[in-house]
């Protein structure tokens, strides 16, 4: 069901110091910031030749990156994230397993203009992840 890793996502408490580590130290590509408003993070993704990173800085308060990093002052990986080829299928065969999706269960545009939805860590291997349609 799941196809390629899309990217791992890593929560920043400083986007700009973030993404200087990756340009500068890593000679990595970097995107521009983008703030995301409806998922309450600012995102810059860096290109690898196999996937991506998404780093992301909470934007505002409520943003669940700001939860996790009051837990995990100095960031970490947030979640992972794989292609589906139909986010609508894949939803229904993981729910009729077991799996909980997060949120109202109705997929919502990401970053990357695609529909994905979010899958509770506890299902898997206590991880947070990501699906998104291909």
């Amino acid at each position: 069901m799941i196809g390629r890793l899309n990217h791992v996502a890593i929560a920043v408490r400083d986007l700009a110091k973030a993404t200087q580590v990756y340009r500068d130290m890593l000679g990595a590509t970097v995107s521009e910031a983008v703030p995301q408003p409806e998922h309450g993070v600012t995102t810059v993704f860096v290109v690898l030749p196999n996937t991506k990173i998404e780093l992301l800085e909470p934007l505002g308060a409520q943003s669940p990156i700001e939860k996790f990093l009051a837990r995990n002052p100095d960031g970490g990986i947030h979640h992972i994230c794989y292609e589906v080829d139909d986010i609508v299928a894949a939803r229904d065969r993981l729910v009729k397993d077991g799996a909980r999706v997060l949120g109202d269960g109705a997929p919502r545009i990401g970053a990357h203009g695609k529909p994905v939805l979010f899958l509770h860590p506890k299902d898997f291997c206590g991880t947070l992840v990501e699906i998104e349609q291909a």
